[in-house]
């Protein structure tokens, strides 16, 4: 491991949290896999060991560790070969809890946060919307001020956790009339009268439960609006830069995956006389593979630094998950093709992390608007700042 980014105490973490993977969540997974319900028991214990708190101040059950504990979070948790687990548990600590750590309230903060660190409830961000998903500031849904409420009313879809979350980070519309400025972010009970939520049917990530989700006439209390109304925009894209390098690292890990599994088979299949990793071709294909997943992996570090050290990476984290959800599709499928007929096979890993990885170039802001973000910082000199 590149020590310019890790200490032994990111090590042993990394050494721990693998063992808890392996004995906790890995016995499991072929169930989540099928049911595409994840047994509430695995929460609590994410909880209990500390894993929903990395980067929760202390004051609310956090560890308030660096950002480099994260990355390793992320990372083994792509190599159980279940992208569904792990969307569903990073998008509960990285999605829902990252706006109820910078936004919230101190009230709300007890009420959600906490059990939120605890594992005793399970969050989800709803932005996405059936008529609009990378134009946030075109999304339809309204929150109109009443009295001390806000009455929302709308609809959101593929949204991870969005069926079984106890709670929903939703953003919606204060001031319809205002394109940008107009959007305020919520948080929502689940047990609110009017909001229902239909399952969708995925072509991977089949353990998470993916939703469509429809709020009539929901009645939120004002307390429960996350910052200042109207600012729902920035603060959404404020974080749309940890959500991309997460992506990003997302797919060097599961790349890394695949490459490690298709050089263990290559030892041991023989064709020929000798063994697959004999061969040149195929010998030739792994150092490509290799090569692009070092690329990716130690550009990702290099910006988890700069994120980590309070730098603003929009472009940077951008380019990131463009480069890396594209390199993953490629390694993943010559991996695939490596094993042969077998690759092919349900039993095997390769067609579960084929259909996994496919939503990288996807979710979280697709290829086509990345590629617009970085040409209006490269060609227009577009400056993108945080909120202040």
């Amino acid at each position: 491991m590149n020590s310019m980014y890790f200490s032994e105490e990111h090590e042993a973490f990394r050494s721990s949290f693998k063992d808890f993977l392996q004995k906790e969540v890995v016995p499991h997974i072929e169930k989540w896999e099928k049911t595409g319900v994840i047994d509430r028991f695995i929460w609590e214990k994410f909880g209990e060991m500390g894993y929903f708190g990395l980067s929760t101040p202390e004051a609310y059950g956090g560890l308030d560790l660096d950002l480099f504990y994260t990355v390793i979070f992320l990372e083994e948790l792509q190599k159980i070969n279940s992208g569904g687990f792990a969307a569903a548990i990073w998008a509960h600590e990285y999605l829902a809890m990252t706006h109820l750590n910078e936004e919230a309230s101190e009230t709300i903060k007890q009420k959600y946060l906490i059990p939120s660190v605890e594992g005793k409830m399970v969050g989800c961000l709803c932005i996405t919307e059936p008529f609009g998903g990378s134009d946030v500031a075109g999304m339809r849904s309204t929150a109109i001020k009443k009295e001390d409420t806000y009455v929302l009313n709308g609809s959101k879809t593929f949204i991870t956790n969005g069926v079984y979350s106890d709670y929903l980070i939703v953003a919606a519309k204060t001031n319809p009339s205002d394109k940008h400025k107009g959007i305020s972010l919520f948080v929502v009970d689940r047990k609110t009268p009017g909001i229902s939520a239909t399952k969708l049917d995925k072509l991977g990530w089949r353990a998470s439960d993916t939703g469509e989700i429809a709020f009539d006439n929901v009645e939120i209390p004002s307390e429960n609006l996350l910052g200042e109304e109207g600012k729902g925009f920035p603060y959404i894209m404020q974080h749309f830069a940890s959500e991309r390098l997460i992506m990003g690292v997302n797919a060097h890990a599961r790349a890394e995956y695949a490459l490690e599994y298709a050089i263990k088979y290559m030892g041991e299949r023989v064709a020929f006389g000798k063994s697959l990793d004999q061969f040149q071709a195929l010998r030739h294909n792994i150092a490509e593979m290799a090569s692009k997943i070092d690329m990716c992996k130690e550009y990702n570090y290099s910006i988890a630094k700069r994120l980590n050290d309070g730098i603003y990476v929009v472009k940077e984290a951008s380019m990131s998950k463009l480069l890396s959800t594209k390199m993953a599709d490629e390694v993943i499928y010559d991996a695939l093709q490596m094993l042969g007929g077998y690759g092919y096979m349900e039993e095997y890993p390769m067609a579960r992390l084929f259909r996994d990885s496919r939503l990288g170039p996807i979710g979280g802001g697709t290829s086509e608007i990345l590629k617009e973000i970085i040409a209006k910082i490269v060609l227009d000199h577009k400056e993108y700042t945080p909120v202040t």
